[in-house]
């Protein structure tokens, strides 16, 4: 197995992995969106809330907001030694007060663990008019997203790499102008720039009579990250999930008679 870096930027990146097949990337996709672990509130206390929503409403929002985390200070609930209780180690408080009139943002969410805090401080979470007020105690865990989707630490995707197959029947004017991806020679389609390839392409394409073939072997892997872990941490961490997960598939098949 082969992999190169296509693109990186501060909260995505594209990997060209080649030599492998589709289960590989599915099965790292499925543990980064599954298995992944990352904080998010679970739990809301309110002192205060005279706003127009409800606080279902409310709490639903707070717990979608993205929290940094600190996948080494923190265990999930099951693998802490305080077996669930709650304790420093496995859980921390959040806090918020508000008072209108005014939008309140993320920003205003204040951890007790200063390594703790929005991703993103211009979030949304409700308006305050005038005499309004917010004031709320939460209680942030880390979670799987197997449990939750808020517990998601971003959004993974693949597709095979694609080939190209022109004929005399193909229109290569109407592809060379719709589709910036590819670079059309002679009566050759090539792919010029892979992060510009989208399916709407792939369909222009079809629909001129180029046939697209996916690669079964080589594979763009995305992965867009919502804010709590960078790209290369969810990476690893779902590389050590699958190691793991083998380890202990291995040590269960030694048993076997």
């Amino acid at each position: 197995m082969q992999i190169e870096l296509i693109n990186q930027s501060k909260d995505k990146i594209s990997l060209f992995v080649k030599d492998t097949n589709s289960t590989f990337v599915n099965t790292l996709r499925r543990t980064i969106i599954s298995e992944v672990p990352i904080l998010a509130i679970e739990d809301v206390s309110f002192i205060k809330n005279s706003s127009v929503l409800y606080d279902e409403m409310l709490a639903h929002r707070l717990g979608l907001v993205p929290l940094t985390t600190d996948l080494k200070s923190y265990n999930l609930k099951e693998d802490c030694k305080c077996e669930g209780r709650g304790c420093a180690q496995c859980q921390t408080t959040i806090s918020l007060e508000a008072k209108g009139p005014g939008t309140v943002y993320s920003e205003l969410l204040k951890a007790k663990d200063p390594a703790i805090k929005p991703a993103f401080d211009k979030i949304p979470l409700v308006k305050l008019t005038k005499n309004q007020a917010l004031e709320i105690e939460a209680t942030a865990i880390l979670g799987k997203g197997k449990q939750h989707y808020k517990f998601t630490p971003g959004l993974a995707w693949y597709f095979g790499y694609p080939e190209f197959s022109a004929s005399g029947k193909s229109n290569l004017n109407v592809i060379s102008e719709k589709c910036q991806a590819l670079e059309v020679k002679g009566n050759k389609v090539s792919l010029k720039d892979i992060t510009k390839w989208t399916e709407s392409q792939e369909q222009v394409c079809e629909e001129n009579g180029v046939t697209v073939n996916l690669s079964k072997t080589d594979f763009i892997f995305n992965l867009e990250s919502f804010g709590s872990l960078s790209c290369k941490e969810i990476l690893l961490e779902a590389l050590k999930i699958m190691d793991n997960k083998l380890d202990d598939f291995e040590k269960q098949l030694k048993k076997l008679k």
